[in-house]
């Protein structure tokens, strides 16, 4: 039986488990938590903030990637773009991988215990939904929702390291960046909508079938009415609204990308999201 305890030699594989070289989900949970920070410290966030939610959400990230190959263990064999992960190998056990997930959770809690009490106590939310998100697929076609959910929460957190309270405005951005997930990662599962269908799994790609890129648009174009409508309560000047049409234009080639559900041009679609949330940060900084 191999060891719970991590080992130096498999530092590879955890390296894969954490997706250290595919940094891009970090950054679709990065960018919303910069867009509140900003906001919420109207524009001068502290360096504090910016080093312990910046950190934070690499660490919650890795441990979120750790759990979630946990779960699909037992299934990523059967997904072509998945069997190579270390658990669905067997070259790491299970228990190293919960050890794992637990010392990276308790590292980004090290890090919240330096904001004020308020979002220490909020941080246990984004942990749970973290935790539930890979177990969802086996029991709802909504997991992306769990998922959107997970990656808002730095907003409302962020909101309130700043400012000591979470106003509308937060949740009505915490929204916006709930379906704008659902949507990139609508895309995602449409990659492997065919091997989750033998196997199993649930996912919106599966659950809106032949409407899937009409949703994806309508989510989309909600995202974006919202993101207008959070600009326009903090008065946002010209910078921010050349960048939102910027990114208007890049979901719109996103939109065209997946057309023909090509799997490789779906999944270059959902990467490609990340400048849709850079090119929003700029126009907050901007702004």
């Amino acid at each position: 039986m191999k060891s719970a305890v991590l080992q130096l030699s498999h530092y590879p594989e955890y390296k894969q488990l954490m997706r250290l070289d595919k940094p891009i989900g970090t950054f679709l949970l990065l960018w919303p938590t910069m867009w509140s920070l900003w906001l919420a410290s109207d524009g001068s966030p502290s360096l504090l903030h910016i080093f312990v939610f910046s950190v934070g959400t690499f660490l919650m990230r890795s441990a979120g990637c750790v759990i979630n190959d946990f779960a699909d263990r037992k299934v990523d064999g059967a997904v072509k773009r998945t069997a190579m992960r270390p658990l669905a190998r067997g070259v790491v056990s299970s228990k190293e991988a919960l050890y794992l997930f637990f010392v990276l959770v308790l590292a980004a809690f090290a890090l919240v215990l330096l904001l004020n009490w308020q979002t220490i106590v909020l941080s246990v939310g984004g942990v749970i939904l973290a935790a539930m998100y890979p177990f969802m697929k086996r029991y709802t076609h909504l997991p992306q929702v769990v998922l959107g959910a997970a990656f808002s929460w730095g907003i409302p957190m962020s909101f309130m390291a700043a400012s000591g309270e979470v106003p509308m405005v937060a949740w009505y951005l915490f929204v916006a960046n709930l379906v704008w997930t659902v949507a990139y990662d609508t895309m995602y599962a449409m990659v492997d909508r065919d091997d989750d269908l033998k196997i199993g799994i649930k996912s919106t790609a599966i659950l809106f079938g032949k409407w899937d890129r009409h949703i994806i648009a309508l989510l989309n174009l909600g995202f974006m009415l919202i993101m207008a409508y959070v600009a326009m309560v903090y008065n946002l000047g010209v910078g921010f609204w050349l960048a939102y049409g910027i990114a208007c234009i890049a979901l719109g080639y996103l939109q065209k990308e997946v057309t023909t559900r090509d799997r490789d041009a779906c999944f270059k679609a959902f990467l490609n999201n990340n400048y849709v949330g850079l090119i929003m940060f700029v126009g907050v900084l901007l702004g």
